[in-house]
């Protein structure tokens, strides 16, 4: 439907140039011959040429264009605000009315001059300016974000604002371009109502030239696992629809709709932004054994300000408040559901906290010793524990695939490669009872890729919903990368980490 749209979008501005030209009086072929048709236009209004070239600007010139249109319509008499709108938002039908409706004349550049703006004027425009100046900026260059989760502590605190360098990785073009400005995928003052249209998809684009994700990179992405959600507060991405489905209804998608009808399909561009740090990069092998991350067999980089959780046992004296708070750098005022710090029993807490922080409460009198606590959850990627019988701290070896390779598909791997294969490279995937595969009708084992992989886990590794719990993130789904803090709050300015660079 999108690409429908988008067809006859484009034959209709052409044809409504077409029959401007000849009103103008020249030849209406030149409409359809790419960008000669705006410089026909640049010419006849008497705008520098300069304007003519900026079109070229990737992003910027397609804004360009639509401007050189506007002033050119407004050479047949079209200079209200309404008509200007139309040229913007439905140039396949205004375009062509200006063409061939025998009211409506050339008037040529004395008639532009004789018009002046009124003061409601000045100011739509001045808004409609800086709308669609600050969207650009946001859509293609840097954005503003907001840590919502301990995921990321202490590298990343709740309630951080961080920007978000889009240019680093290549600016990622609009998959869904007809969206309400300034959010992303809810209308304000909603936790439901989606912010979008989806009449008009366009394929992953990304600009070239510029770097790809780096391992350790600390990345804004689309989380890929928030495709599909139950489109009701408290579920989302917080509560995923998939997790829901496996672990309450046991697959049974029709017992999930009969209790959660609402169920939304974000385009990959509007899924709900997550922020972690690229642990595995393209053809990486990773593991985590006993909580210690490997990257090709070696230890990976472990981020000074990382939290995980301990368990520490005392000789029964308690720690003092000022302690916990000023040693451990523990905040006691989070709420319940967000706390560092548990009370197991009369001699043992469970405390989430920094390495250097375990090694301060380890030197303390009352204790008697500190160890990292094992997360044994067994509801991790793949979700196939026949085969893959991991845990969030003992989990892989796994491979992350990059661009061109080719895998080999087994009954047994399948759980690893079928999103893959499916939901992010787009193909359709039968699996055989013999343990055959069909894939986009033909019968083969081999697959190969398209895109780029990346693992990504939060620096908070026992308190962070990350890959290991949803797999692998495409190349289409990266946001960009956090560059600095500007602003810092609970309750009140975090002074020190206001303009801080994220490491």
């Amino acid at each position: 439907m999108g690409w429908i749209i988008f067809i006859l979008g484009t034959v209709g501005w052409h044809i409504g140039i077409y029959g401007m030209f000849k009103k103008m009086g020249a030849d209406g072929n030149k409409a359809f011959v790419p960008f000669y048709n705006t410089w026909v236009m640049v010419e006849a209004c008497g705008i520098k040429r300069l304007w003519f070239w900026l079109q070229f600007i990737p992003i910027v010139g397609q804004f360009i264009t639509i401007w050189i249109t506007i002033v050119y319509s407004m050479h047949f008499g079209k200079t209200s605000f309404l008509a200007h709108t139309a040229v913007v938002f439905i140039p396949f039908l205004y375009l062509p009315y200006l063409g061939f409706d025998k009211k409506v004349k050339w008037q040529g550049p004395e008639s532009v001059k004789k018009y002046k703006k009124t003061p409601n004027r000045e100011w739509a425009d001045a808004a409609v300016f800086a709308i669609v100046a600050a969207t650009i900026i946001r859509t293609f260059v840097f954005e503003a974000y907001v840590i919502p989760s301990g995921s990321m502590e202490k590298t990343l605190l709740v309630n951080d604002f961080l920007f978000v360098n889009k240019m680093s990785y290549g600016p990622r073009l609009p998959v869904t371009p007809l969206s309400f400005p300034f959010v992303h995928n809810v209308m304000p003052f909603s936790e439901t109502r989606p912010s979008y249209l989806k009449w008009l998809q366009l394929p992953y684009k990304r600009l070239p030239g510029f770097t790809e994700v780096k391992r350790n990179d600390v990345v804004v992405f689309n989380v890929p696992a928030g495709d599909t959600i139950i489109n009701e507060p408290g579920f989302g991405s917080l509560n995923m629809y998939y997790d829901v489905l496996r672990k309450n209804y046991r697959g049974d998608r029709d017992a999930l709709l009969a209790e959660h009808p609402d169920i939304v399909v974000h385009p990959l561009d509007k899924t709900d932004n997550y922020i972690k740090r690229c642990t595995g990069a393209p053809g990486d092998d990773i593991q985590v054994i006993k909580g210690q991350l490997y990257v090709n067999d070696k230890p990976a980089y472990v981020p000074p300000f990382s939290q995980t959780d301990y368990l520490v046992k005392t000789n029964g004296t308690a720690f003092t408040p000022e302690f916990i708070s000023d040693s451990l750098n523990i905040d006691g005022n989070k709420p319940e559901e967000e706390q560092d710090l548990f009370v197991v029993d009369s001699v043992t807490y469970l405390i989430n906290m920094t390495a250097s922080a375990a090694a301060i409460a380890q030197r303390q009198p009352n204790v008697k010793s500190v160890v990292a606590n094992d997360l044994d959850d067994r509801g991790v990627f793949p979700f196939d524990q026949a085969n893959y019988p991991w845990t969030p701290d003992n989990y892989g070896k796994l491979h992350i695939p990059k661009r061109g390779e080719t895998i080999t598909l087994t009954p047994a791997n399948i759980a690893i490669y079928r999103r893959l294969v499916k939901n992010y490279e787009g193909n359709t995937l039968e699996e055989e009872p013999n343990g055959k595969f069909i894939i986009n009708g033909k019968e083969t084992n081999t697959f190969v890729t398209k895109y780029n992989y990346y693992w990504m886990m939060g620096d908070n590794r026992h308190r962070s919903q990350d890959s290991r719990f949803w797999g692998m993130v495409p190349e289409t789904h990266i946001v960009g990368k956090a560059s600095f803090i500007w602003f810092s709050w609970s309750k009140g300015p975090r002074w020190g980490r206001l303009f801080q660079g994220i490491k």
